[in-house]
């Protein structure tokens, strides 16, 4: 399967503003952000004015945008605090969409560099996802890897990847009762490395930096595989 070319301009990144200030977040993100159009959706609770950055190409949302839009109440209700990057996805046009919260920052490698997240997910949905066979070499596509020894030569193909899916740093991803119990616990190694889902596992998914393809919907099934689609995450 031939990877995938996608452009600058067929990818928005969707940011959910719960704080009033963006201008730390938005200068750490800078290198990364301005080469793409901004999706920024502002808390419907939120009243401050939005402080953002002049130098990027984006487009805000209000909560009277998204009473336009929506026009029930009830649904409206909905879109409070970060699950109002969902209406960033609704009014979106384009064919990848990144989603990214104001309290994320750029993760660092072990050499310090910033790592480019979005340039990351690209690849993982430019690169055929591998969900029928585990490869225990990880991600078989990228530079100087292979398959692992035994894996079906049918299976090499691999199959169009639909969902990229990023880890985060610092706060461990625990449910609720596990972080009260383990306030202090922090995941602060950085791991480079890319995993295709299997085809029927189960896994917890944040709305926090993931890319879904917005038009696999209107895709072939024998593009995305038996299931629909699969999933490949990497560390964000």
């Amino acid at each position: 399967m031939s990877h995938t070319i996608i452009k600058d301009d067929e990818v928005d990144i969707i940011i959910a503003a719960l704080q009033s200030d963006l201008t730390s977040f938005m200068e750490e993100w800078r290198p990364v952000f301005s080469r793409f159009h901004l999706i920024i959706v502002k808390d419907p609770d939120l009243k401050e004015d939005l402080k953002i950055p002049e130098g990027f190409n984006c487009d805000v949302y209000t909560k009277s945008d998204i009473d336009r839009v929506v026009g029930s109440s009830s649904i409206v209700d909905l879109f409070s605090g970060y699950s109002c990057r969902y209406f960033g996805y609704l009014v979106s046009c384009k064919k990848y969409i990144v989603s990214v919260d104001d309290d994320c920052v750029p993760a660092k490698d072990e050499k310090g560099l910033l790592v480019d997240a979005i340039a990351q997910h690209i690849s993982n949905l430019r690169t055929p996802a591998t969900p029928f066979f585990f490869n225990t070499l990880y991600d078989p596509y990228c530079k100087g890897a292979n398959f692992v020894r035994g894996y079906p030569f049918s299976l090499r193909e691999g199959v169009k990847c639909v969902l990229s899916c990023g880890l985060w740093l610092n706060l461990a991803d625990y449910d609720a009762p596990t972080q009260a119990l383990k306030p202090e616990r922090r995941n602060s190694r950085y791991v480079d490395a890319v995993l295709t889902v299997p085809k029927q596992a189960l896994m917890p998914l944040s709305g926090t930096c993931i890319v879904p393809r917005a038009q696999v919907g209107r895709r072939r099934k024998d593009e995305v595989g038996n299931n629909g689609g699969h999933m490949v995450w990497d560390v964000c």
